[in-house]
């Protein structure tokens, strides 16, 4: 396997700019990592943004609700989002960018959720609960955001893609919401460090393995609890019944392989799924827009998205690896 060219020309320094996290508590890690974040002088244009707080199980979730710039006639599909960050770190402002050309390419209204992080915000099950309290709620209220109550979606990436991936477990089995898909970016699905991808890349590829570990450190201490579905979904006896997925693989990502697995699993269990392998990606390389592999990433997630609602009902099952 060959790692892209434009990431492999700075992986060495991106890699040794990764803060050792793994020395840090949950609070030492946020500001960290909210010091480097950069707001871009000219995001892109969507038609509108707005901050709204909804009633959580523990009290307000915020939630930034993205409309997309295109002109449009008829409802469009409503993505409820969990971003990023290993349940610890990242919010609303770090995934903005993506949120903003999800929004766009899609288009859809998109509901960005800030969930409680770990480890002082809340531990398991508090992000998972808080990102399908935010699908109850864009469920409830659906008219005001895509106005569509058969294409409500979630979606997530890393950490944001285990709790996508949770809540569509929670809705199955708590009976609702309906969802039409889930989104899986290089989700996080099981706490297994002994993967062939975690021997292979869990030094030198940017998302160490000690960082990966220490996620879970933060967000599900009890060992116990890891074997829980709701904290890795790899280990659900039972997939069927869940909505249409989409699931996004990095090549050179520690995670590629559950990340695999999952998708394996869907399929087994008659979930109609489609893969995106990307080869030569790293973790969390659809964040980082200066590489033209995001790009082509996220025009493909968003091409899938609209095979998955368009008019005519139809979902393509299989893999491909573009």
């Amino acid at each position: 396997m060959s790692l892209d060219p434009q990431i492999a020309a700075i992986i060495e320094s991106l890699d040794a700019g990764f803060p050792p996290v793994h020395t840090m508590t949950g609070e030492q890690a946020r500001a960290v990592i909210r010091s480097r974040f950069v707001a871009p002088d000219h995001p892109e244009q969507v038609a509108s943004v707005e901050d709204r707080e909804i009633a959580g199980p523990d009290g307000p979730v915020t939630v930034r609700i993205y409309r997309p710039h295109a002109a449009l006639h008829g409802p469009v599909p409503t993505l409820v989002y969990a971003h990023g960050g290993g349940w610890v770190f990242c919010d609303l402002d770090s995934h903005d960018g993506l949120c903003r050309d999800f929004t766009n390419r899609l288009p859809a209204v998109l509901v960005s959720v800030h969930y409680r992080r770990a480890a002082e915000e809340g531990q398991w099950p508090a992000a998972a609960e808080d990102v399908y309290a935010a699908a109850v709620w864009a469920a409830a209220h659906i008219d005001e955001l895509g106005n569509d109550p058969d294409t409500l979606l979630v979606g997530g990436d890393s950490a944001g893609g285990n709790l996508a991936a949770v809540t569509a477990l929670m809705a199955r089995d708590r009976i609702g919401p309906r969802l039409a898909g889930q989104v899986l970016l290089y989700p996080v699905i099981a706490a297994d460090f002994d993967t062939e991808s975690y021997r292979q890349f869990g030094a030198g590829f940017y998302n160490p393995t000690p960082a990966l570990q220490w996620y879970w450190d933060q967000y599900v201490p009890v060992l116990a609890d890891r074997t829980n579905p709701y904290a890795s979904p790899l280990s659900a006896a039972d997939l069927s019944g869940l909505p249409p997925a989409i699931t996004v693989v990095a090549g050179h990502d520690p995670l590629r392989d559950e990340g695999l697995a999952y998708t394996a699993a869907l399929q087994a269990a008659g979930v109609p799924t489609v893969s995106r392998f990307f080869e030569g990606g790293v973790h969390g390389f659809m964040t980082m827009p200066a590489f033209d592999i995001c790009s082509r990433a996220r025009a493909q997630v968003c091409s899938d998205v609209a095979g998955l609602v368009g008019s005519d009902g139809r979902f393509k099952t299989g893999t491909s690896a573009p």
